[in-house]
């Protein structure tokens, strides 16, 4: 309840209270700018974190989901090796499909490193199976002594070693994320706070005369918080607006997209987190400003 009556207070405000801030001039633009400008940063962070997030998820989600079979053997016995080990994994439990990728694709996997005239049938490479897994999975340790004791040339990597790498990336990107947030909003009440002093510094005269006729140092602080906390808001407000206009013009990247860069666009209900920025601003300058208003009325006390 407090907290609505001193919202209500902010959007009614006093008139003669007012009359002892400067409705325009440096602080009040330099409140504006610091305030669209910190909320265009925070919508960007915000974009950043949760593309980059969504990313390692998705992959994070899909190498849960497969492994891959890796069989060297000789040229004679590879044929031979690749049935017995297609056969062994459509008797395994937990494994949903299994085959062997053709040469055409296995051309596709090796071009981004080797060019698209790699000689296949001239070089000894591995063939490659692809293991689709079902409900939760196979067993990994007895799939192994099964292909070690019936596919000798068999390897199987279930992908164990690249999903922790992904899940811990995306909880440092989240975590850098936060701390970007955390210093916008830190910059956004420093500058609100140098632009706070340097307005009750130039309205010294007009505080004292304030004060001869009876106002307190509360309804002088209050004049100051209601502007500089309005100012905030629409500065955050058209930020968050340009913001959010740039990160949609930006590709989304679609479900298929390998790269942050590519997807970097909210979704779906993501784009509510935007609606936070504004109030989030006003509730850091009603802070800063309070506080430098206190401090300043008692030094001229």
């Amino acid at each position: 309840m407090s907290a609505l009556r001193m919202a209500l207070s902010l959007l009614a405000g006093d008139v003669q209270a007012d009359r002892s801030v400067p409705p325009t001039g440096f602080t009040a633009r330099l409140t504006l700018f610091t305030a669209t400008a910190m909320a265009l940063l925070a919508v960007f962070a915000l974009a950043l974190s949760l593309a980059a997030g969504r990313l390692a998820t998705r992959w994070s989600d899909e190498l849960s989901q497969s492994a891959t079979l890796r069989i060297s053997a000789p040229a004679e016995q590879m044929d031979a090796q690749v049935a017995a080990a297609l056969e062994l994994l459509r008797t395994t439990p937990g494994v949903a499909s299994a085959r062997a990728l053709d040469s055409e694709e296995e051309q596709a996997l090796l071009t981004p490193w080797f060019g698209p005239e790699l000689p296949l049938d001239a070089l000894a490479i591995p063939r490659l199976i692809e293991v689709v897994e079902e409900g939760r999975g196979f067993d990994a340790t007895g799939l192994r002594a099964r292909l070690q004791a019936e596919v000798p040339g068999a390897v199987l990597d279930d992908h164990t070693r690249w999903r922790a790498p992904l899940v811990a990336a995306a909880g440092r990107l989240r975590g850098m994320g936060a701390l970007a947030l955390l210093l916008i909003g830190a910059a956004t009440a420093t500058m609100i706070t140098l632009a706070a002093h340097s307005a009750l510094s130039a309205n010294a005269q007009v505080i004292r005369v304030l004060r001869l006729v009876g106002a307190r140092d509360a309804y002088i602080a209050r004049a100051f918080v209601r502007r500089f906390t309005l100012r905030a808001l629409a500065g955050a407000g058209l930020g968050t607006v340009l913001g959010g206009l740039l990160v949609a013009l930006l590709p989304g990247g679609g479900d298929d997209s390998g790269s942050v860069l590519t997807g970097i666009r909210f979704a779906g209900a993501q784009w509510l987190w935007l609606l936070t920025i504004p109030p989030l601003a006003a509730v850091v300058a009603f802070g800063a400003t309070r506080l430098a208003a206190r401090r300043m009325l008692e030094r001229q006390s």
